[in-house]
């Protein structure tokens, strides 16, 4: 049960509470909490539910996940209880993204929420990117002109649906259609969709019902792979192009003039 009391410690560190004061939400004395925290004894199961319910995350994820690396922005809001949704970080605590390379995009939509395939996914750092989690895809076609195919997009996970913004370029990931990268505009409330319409003139917009969209990310930057030659576009230079200067930081330059 060493995870457990970990995550214990952790989670309350993270909510900047006592053992005094967790042990008040909780009912039980300070003493077991402390117990508990160190390994001496293991939590009851009611404990755990009562737990689960106060920092509303699953008993499962409580019990299987090292939880120390997490933040409160690893957790994502679903219903009426947060799932771990790991914000990735390296040895000096910078948070890295994860790069769905062209390779391994086609089973994304099995993947997606599969732990396993997300952390067999090659990592980078990128300091410039502002708050959030983020993700590198790779963009097929050139329905999103100037983006033209084999372009990279970094873009911000979206929690809510809801927060989408008319105009702005997102890659959504739908049941049906697997990922694709469009503009789009909110249609929830009149007809319970979304309009996904390409820049590329020569291509027709569509709608997607919200039950259909399984996750949506906001364009942050990309990267323009087309003066590289076939054979230069292995996962490993596509990465050191992200570190370097071929990095076209359009929605971050207007944010940053914006604030």
């Amino acid at each position: 049960m060493k995870i457990i009391s970990k995550n214990i410690k952790h989670l309350r560190t993270l909510k900047k509470i006592s053992q005094e004061g967790l042990a008040e939400e909780l009912k039980v004395t300070r003493s077991r909490i402390g117990s508990y925290e160190e390994s001496r004894s293991s939590p009851t199961l009611e404990f755990l539910l009562d737990l689960s319910d106060y920092f509303k995350i699953p008993v499962d994820i409580l019990l299987r996940n090292d939880l120390t690396k997490t933040k409160d922005t690893s957790f994502i809001q679903i219903g009426e209880k947060r799932v771990l949704f790991p914000i990735t970080v390296n040895e000096h605590n910078e948070n890295l993204i994860e790069v769905v390379s062209a390779k391994v995009s086609a089973g994304y939509l099995l993947g997606y929420n599969d732990p396993e395939y997300i952390e067999q996914l090659e990592k980078i750092k990128l300091p410039f990117l502002p708050t959030g989690k983020h993700r590198a895809f790779p963009i097929k076609g050139d329905s999103m002109l100037p983006m033209k195919d084999d372009s990279y997009v970094v873009a911000e996970f979206v929690e809510d649906i809801v927060d989408v913004k008319n105009g702005t370029s997102y890659i959504i990931v739908t049941r049906n259609d697997g990922m694709t990268y469009k503009r789009v505009y909110n249609q929830i409330e009149e007809k319970g969709s979304l309009l996904l319409k390409p820049d590329n003139r020569e291509y027709q917009s569509y709608e997607v019902p919200i039950s259909e969209v399984l996750e949506l990310w906001k364009f942050t930057c990309s990267i323009n792979t087309q003066e590289y030659d076939e054979h230069e576009l292995k996962l490993s230079s596509i990465i050191q192009m992200f570190n370097g200067l071929g990095i076209e930081l359009k929605q971050l330059e207007k944010s940053l003039r914006a604030n």
